[in-house]
């Protein structure tokens, strides 16, 4: 029951005044509802990534989100577009910096496909495995970013690091460089594996497994990771589509999607494999898909490596330099880390593309990030944003 008295200090009752009036009422009401304006990044402009995104928020409610991108232009495009087509492989590369492999073999394949090259076996069953190297170690890497942002301390990330600096030496070792390997060639590959760098290869594939499970074992029932995913950061199946979104962010809200398994490019239909697949395409979901897909990585990568065969490793009648395919035009895509990778090329007989186009999965993942936080708390925000797993030289070119 309200009271319309009370007490005063000496026992006497007085009716109540009010407070506030009407206009402090509505200042009040005003000042609750005000909007702020916040501008995340970058935070420097030597930093790799450099990304911004401009959110408004209520209170800490974000109503609006704007991803602000551009830093890190350096026309990748057209500079292909004035170069041989051999020209632009180490370009590639300079895409996704955690991913040259498959950036390479995107790309190959597409001139492949113009050009009408043919592609020995042993460098096809090469190009699965250094395509399923990239994966593990992306994966890897993402699991481990994505505890940094939730502000877990380093343990996951050099976790992952440690097993992804193991890869990283056996790109090294049969491409020389760790990172930008540019290793790929129309026909095949640049140079074949020794039967010493299969001998490791192998040993460390047995590995793998131990380190998945004890990774996972680490985080997927911590509390604090499911308290921090899990209907977080949801993305609607119907949305994902619509988006063009691909990888494992549309494979998390349960749409059975994986370019290996829909074009079966290279000799990916010899292989047994699964195409995991989520429910609710939060946080937790996409996080769950980079630890599956690592099982399946290795698990291709056992198979590929027991039936390697013998012989050459490049087509004797490519002609690498001075390529000049017919008059034409040719999309080639792979199943990236990321999601569709591919290269659309227009030829009109000459040594250059006349058209180079790239299809980045980070560009177009990254267009839904607002739909994914509205709603959500401005620190729900980051950890959003790690989960999809976006590389900005893929995103600006």
């Amino acid at each position: 029951m309200s009271r319309d008295l009370m007490m005063d200090a000496t026992g006497n009752d007085e009716r109540l005044a009010p407070t506030y009036g009407a206009g402090q009422h509505r200042l009040k009401a005003e000042r609750e509802s005000q909007i702020l304006e916040v501008s995340i990044g970058p935070q420097h402009p030597s930093t790799h990534g450099v990304f911004r995104m401009d959110v408004k928020l209520d209170g800490e409610r974000v109503v609006q989100l704007k991803p602000v991108f551009g830093y890190l232009h350096r026309n990748h495009e057209k500079i292909a577009e004035n170069g041989s087509y051999l020209a632009a492989i180490p370009y590639t590369d300079r895409l996704d910096y955690l991913c040259s492999m498959t950036n390479n073999w995107g790309y190959t394949l597409a001139v492949e496909t113009l050009a009408g090259i043919t592609v020995p076996e042993r460098a096809e069953y090469i190009r699965v495995i250094m395509a399923e190297l990239t994966r593990f170690q992306n994966h890897a890497g993402l699991v481990g970013f994505l505890l940094q942002d939730m502000g877990a301390s380093g343990t996951p990330l050099m976790y992952a690091f440690r097993e992804r600096e193991k890869i990283l030496d056996l790109f090294e070792a049969v491409s020389g460089a760790r990172m930008m390997c540019n290793y790929l060639r129309f026909g095949g590959v640049r140079v074949d594996c020794t039967p010493e760098w299969m001998k490791e290869t192998r040993e460390l594939v047995g590995v793998l497994p131990r380190f998945v499970d004890e990774f996972e074992r680490l985080l997927r029932g911590n509390e604090i990771l499911m308290a921090r995913t899990q209907g977080v950061g949801v993305l609607p199946r119907e949305l994902a589509v619509n988006a063009g979104v691909t990888g494992p962010m549309l494979r998390a809200t349960g749409v059975n999607y994986d370019i290996r398994k829909v074009d079966r490019y290279g000799i990916y239909d010899r292989f047994k494999f699964r195409v995991p697949l989520g429910e609710h395409g939060d946080v937790y979901d996409r996080y769950m898909m980079r630890v599956l897909e690592m099982r399946e990585s290795i698990s291709i990568l056992e198979q590929a490596l027991k039936e390697i065969p013998e012989g050459p490793v490049q087509d004797p009648k490519t002609k690498l330099r001075g390529l000049r395919p017919k008059a034409g035009e040719a999309y080639g895509r792979i199943e990236s880390p990321k999601g569709e990778l591919g290269f659309y090329l227009i030829s009109d007989g000459t040594m250059n593309p006349y058209r180079y186009r790239v299809r980045s999965p980070c560009l177009i993942n990254l267009t839904i990030l607002e739909d994914m936080c509205l709603g959500q708390s401005v620190a729900d925000v980051v950890v959003t944003l790690g989960s999809v797993d976006i590389v900005m030289g893929e995103v600006d070119r």
